[in-house]
């Protein structure tokens, strides 16, 4: 043991109740799955650089193949002729599922535990742990989210202890906002939210583990392990689920992967085949092009797709960053009724009601209501309405719930599902999918709609306070643009990691295709018909970025503005002039993540320079964690 692997620092010691014997022994067990993950995110790059020098679109599979990894042929998968998983009972209703971390950056133990506890108090059918887009990664932030899920889910009397204390609190917030307590029975209450744990995609490397010879191992193998070690027999003692959400997979042979991944846990652990159940965020185009084959390659544990936004219109922007006709509009115009968007959620439906030879159909949860009910009265009132609404329409296409970005979301949009009762909607009946041209361009479909320089403006805004936000810690944030500081008709949206990716793809997009203006802009003396120049974009940097060094604390944190802050502004500004588009947003805040505390503004531009330069060449993404420490002794 620990011949393989290598710890950071003191994490063992520190962590002694997360990394225990089982954990590491299964962490070793599993680390020889780490070079199949780095040939498959070899494989995607591969991918994209190949239809960006071909100037080809993403087709669907050949019927007749068969998808990689398996020996399940794709026309088979698409028939549902494969053995699915029956839906547990404590996933059978879930109307309203929060998402969020368990822990807070650089907080004490019984502080993060508030987070546990005001979700699992929340009335929330479900909570997903957010290890991954809502999971900030500095110091040992990973490993607060593992050690106080494992408190939470033991039971442990440090947690009933604040969660005594938050449910007081919520009650008195309900009694003000709702006119009623939301918590009757605390202890009752914690037994009712399903707890389910999302860990990092595929493309992240962990910053507290690695192989012997430095090179990065995969996040995703740490994080599944860690999670299912600690928790699997607490679990199963209370009848629980042991579920997890599966994010940013782009194929077929990656969701294979993944169920290999598990099935190798699953052996390690004596748990049996498809004991670990499995959600799978729709978030990349590619995937939508193999629906029913991701679901018959995790056939046994696989119980529903859900429907993201913001990540999902980041990779249908990256997927087409070749085609100089391909160009979104304002972000706030691209809701889930907009061209693409309308045909992605359409197939979601339709696969997750095509029964398996069974006649076992799955889940679909609906997407993220980001709001937070803080702001004005007025402001409050409207953003509810949208929000009850988008609930609503989601709940008349199908989806058996959504997702809610804060708890105080939960008792607002929970009664749309409430009034009608159904646990669920598996089993509609909708038109079976096709595979046809049409069905491939619908998926890239745009819409007329507006492009603006205000537009713009937000796009860089959100993008600089997101970078400001991560490298402080918190990759989950309430923001919105600084224009709309002070103004408290205009709530501030719960925004994670796929907030960064995605208006960065468009600001990119814009300036490289020189997509036109659709609105004269009086301050820039733009016109309709203009573009967004490297010179326009260059003064609307400076000016929202004077914006955040003039805001309050409370919008953008006073010792932020001479530390992360301008680290965030040179990635920004590297990522959007960069001719050849990057693919991910968070490699480049990964890699300068300790640089507010030891390290310098020259460093960041040189780490930047460093990453898009060594892609540029050769498609090398530069993932490991670059301040690495040596490890301090051996595993126990």
């Amino acid at each position: 043991m620990g011949r393989t692997l290598e710890y950071r620092g003191t994490v063992l010691d520190a962590y002694a109740d997360v990394w225990t014997l089982a954990a590491i022994a299964a962490i070793e067990a599993l680390a020889p799955l780490n070079r199949e993950r780095r040939l498959l995110m070899a494989a995607r790059v591969a991918r994209r650089r190949d239809r960006i020098l071909g100037r080809r679109r993403i087709e669907f599979l050949d019927p007749q193949s068969f998808i990689p990894g398996t020996a399940i042929r794709v026309q088979d998968a698409r028939d549902g002729k494969f053995d699915g998983s029956a839906i547990p009972r404590d996933l059978s209703r879930q109307w309203i599922q929060g998402t969020g971390p368990a822990s807070k950056p650089r907080a004490s133990t019984r502080g993060s535990l508030r987070n546990v506890a005001h979700a699992l108090l929340s009335g929330a059918d479900g909570w997903m742990f957010d290890g991954e887009d809502a999971l900030g990664q500095v110091d040992t932030m990973s490993l607060d989210n593992q050690r106080n899920l494992r408190l939470a889910i033991a039971g442990d009397p440090l947690f009933h202890a604040v969660a005594a204390e938050v449910a007081a609190e919520m009650n008195s917030w309900a009694s003000g906002f709702l006119g009623c307590s939301i918590v009757a029975d605390w202890r009752a209450q914690l037994s009712f939210t399903t707890k389910m744990f999302r860990p990092r995609g595929l493309h992240l490397d962990d910053r507290h583990v690695r192989e012997a010879n430095g090179t990065g191992l995969s996040a995703s193998i740490v994080d599944v392990v860690l999670y299912a070690t600690n928790n699997h027999a607490r679990l199963a003692a209370t009848g629980a689920s042991l579920v997890l959400y599966l994010p940013k997979i782009q194929t077929a042979e990656e969701a294979a992967f993944w169920h290999d991944l598990l099935a190798a846990l699953e052996r390690h652990l004596g748990l049996g085949l498809g004991a670990i159940k499995v959600y799978v965020l729709v978030e990349q185009l590619e995937a939508c092009f193999q629906l029913m084959e991701i679901r018959a390659a995790l056939a046994p544990r696989f119980i529903g797709f859900n429907t993201g936004r913001w990540d999902y219109i980041n990779s249908v922007s990256d997927a087409l960053s070749w085609d100089r006709d391909f160009a979104n509009p304002d972000i706030d115009s691209i809701v889930m009724t907009y061209g693409y968007m309308r045909n992605y959620e359409d197939r979601v439906r339709r696969a997750v009601n095509t029964p398996d030879r069974n006649g076992r159909c799955v889940l679909w949860q609906g997407g993220m209501e980001p709001n937070i009910p803080v702001g004005s009265e007025a402001g409050v009132a409207a953003a509810m309405r949208r929000a009850v609404a988008g609930g609503e329409r989601e709940q008349r296409a199908g989806a058996s719930g959504k997702w809610v970005a804060h708890w105080k979301m939960v008792h607002r949009v929970r009664p749309v599902w409430e009034r009608v009762g159904a646990d669920n909607q598996l089993g509609r009946s909708f038109p079976p999918l096709t595979y046809t041209g049409l069905d491939a361009v619908g998926l890239t479909q745009l819409e007329p709609a507006p492009r603006t320089v205000r537009g713009a403006r937000d796009l860089l805004s959100v993008a600089l306070q997101y970078g400001n936000a991560f490298g402080q810690g918190f990759q989950a944030a309430a923001l919105k643009p600084a224009d709309s500081f002070g103004n408290d008709d205009v709530l501030y949206l719960m925004e994670d990691m796929a907030t960064g990716e995605i208006r960065l793809s468009l600001l990119w997009e814009w300036l490289h295709k020189q997509a036109p203006f659709t609105v004269d802009d009086q301050a820039t003396g733009t016109r309709v018909g203009d573009t967004l120049t490297p010179a326009l974009f260059a003064r609307l940097l400076d000016e929202e970025y004077a914006k955040l060094l003039a805001a309050r604390d409370r919008d953008v944190h006073d010792d932020s503005k001479a530390t992360t802050l301008p680290i965030a502004r040179a990635i920004v500004e590297a990522y959007v002039s960069e001719p050849g588009k990057p693919p991910w947003y968070v490699d480049l805040l990964n890699l300068n993540l300790t640089l507010n505390v030891n390290l310098t503004l020259d460093v960041a531009r040189e780490r930047i320079r460093s990453y898009l330069a060594a892609f540029t060449r050769d498609g090398t993404r530069i993932t490991e964690n670059l301040d690495f420490s040596a490890p301090s002794r051996s595993p126990r």
